[in-house]
């Protein structure tokens, strides 16, 4: 357990935010946080042990680390240990919740959800899950036939279970108060003669293809088109030497890290970013308002890449392109009819801004607000002129 935020908290109801350890899921999580942070709120944060990366940057008061596992199915050998650890985090979760007496929980989804989940529905408190994905991932679909309410960022989610579809509400996905930052700078389209700043990122789990395609893809472009390129790209770190090697013998002017901690500015200050299609991704480019070239995760569970790229992609906020046929030289082609079609990168941009929320935690909040128990509701700012949208559970079609 740790404490993250030293505030006075006695008098101040509490809510526990239950997420998965990865950015996917504890962004939304942390934006969540801010603006119950302002509503007076204490924020506690439940998570497994890759949270604590984030914990410095989670405006909890406590961040409590509870066992999880996560079921692999195709390994059942393996399942028997999964299931106890999941045991273990269900019995430290309940106890937890026992002496934080929350009035609400939230669940962001991943398995290292499920324990604070599980736990909360035993004790009987209110439960509000957030969908970020198009696709309704495992452990909010096992939980949502029991939660109060559902709070999705898509217009069309897949596989919510029918019991659960009279509850879902549009939200949005929240964003980080850095987005909400970078969101305020308009769209400057670059011109013809001038430079060209492309930010490519993949995340941990999909930098490495576009370290083999892209670099080659600039290099194939004419030289007068390589020399006005201003090219910021996440690379893992065993593959920085080989990928800036790339671009010096191209004369093509380069940063390359593992991880960039000014994400969102650098997104701010793209003409055009080539990315995955995870959640937060999709979410902060619709936020800040920036077109993109998405290349959805193939590998990504039950395809929730390329349900967030399709969603995107038909608000006019880019171009999609699947893995499969994702090579250097169709890229090279695309590149080049966009580098000089400034109508068309505007008008990306322009539906990309369409397709963002940037009032998703603002309307989250209001849902949790509107399921919490009413001896809280002094606590409570309620003047937020912002009521959540409602989604028909028509929309929510399966695949």
């Amino acid at each position: 357990m740790t404490r993250v935020n030293n505030t006075a908290a006695a008098d101040r109801p509490a809510v526990v935010l239950a997420a998965g350890g990865t950015g996917g899921h504890l962004f939304p999580a942390q934006a969540l946080a801010e603006v119950l942070g302002e509503r007076g709120y204490v924020v506690h944060l439940m998570t497994d042990k890759r949270g604590l990366d984030h914990s410095t940057r989670f405006p909890a008061f406590m961040v409590h680390v509870i066992p999880s596992a996560t079921i692999v199915t195709s390994k059942p050998l393996t399942v028997p240990g999964q299931l106890l650890r999941l045991g273990q985090g269900f019995l430290k979760a309940r106890s937890t919740m026992g002496k934080l007496n929350p009035m609400a929980v939230v669940g962001f989804g991943g398995y290292p959800s499920l324990p604070p989940l599980v736990a909360a529905l035993s004790r009987r408190l209110p439960v509000l899950l957030h969908e970020q994905n198009a696709l309704m991932g495992k452990a909010n679909r096992f939980i949502a036939p029991y939660a109060t309410a559902i709070g999705t960022a898509f217009p069309e989610v897949a596989l919510v279970p029918e019991p659960a579809r009279k509850r879902v509400t549009l939200v949005g996905n929240p964003v980080r108060s850095a987005v909400l930052a970078a969101s305020h700078r308009p769209y400057e389209h670059p011109s013809a003669d001038g430079e060209f700043h492309l930010l490519v990122f993949g995340g941990s789990q999909g930098a490495r293809i576009f370290s083999d395609i892209v670099p080659k893809a600039l290099s194939d472009l004419p030289a007068a088109t390589r020399r006005a390129l201003r090219v910021v790209q996440q690379a893992r770190e065993e593959d920085i030497a080989r990928v800036e090697a790339a671009y010096a013998e191209a004369g093509i002017a380069v940063e390359v890290k593992p991880f960039f901690t000014d994400m969102a500015d650098r997104m701010a200050k793209a003409h055009l970013v080539i990315g995955r299609a995870g959640a937060s991704t999709v979410s902060e480019l619709g936020v800040i308002g920036r077109p993109a070239i998405l290349v959805p995760l193939a590998q990504s569970l039950e395809g929730d890449q390329m349900n967030n790229a399709r969603q995107f992609v038909a608000a006019g906020g880019g171009w999609l392109m699947e893995q499969a046929t994702f090579t250097a030289e169709r890229l090279t082609s695309l590149l080049l009819t966009l580098r000089y079609d400034e109508a068309a990168l505007v008008r990306a941009a322009d539906g990309a801004r369409r397709f963002g929320r940037p009032d998703a935690a603002i309307r989250l909040a209001d849902l949790l607000q509107s399921v919490a128990p009413a001896r809280h509701a002094k606590s409570i700012d309620t003047s937020s002129p912002i009521a959540a949208q409602p989604a028909t559970g028509s929309r929510h079609k399966e695949p």
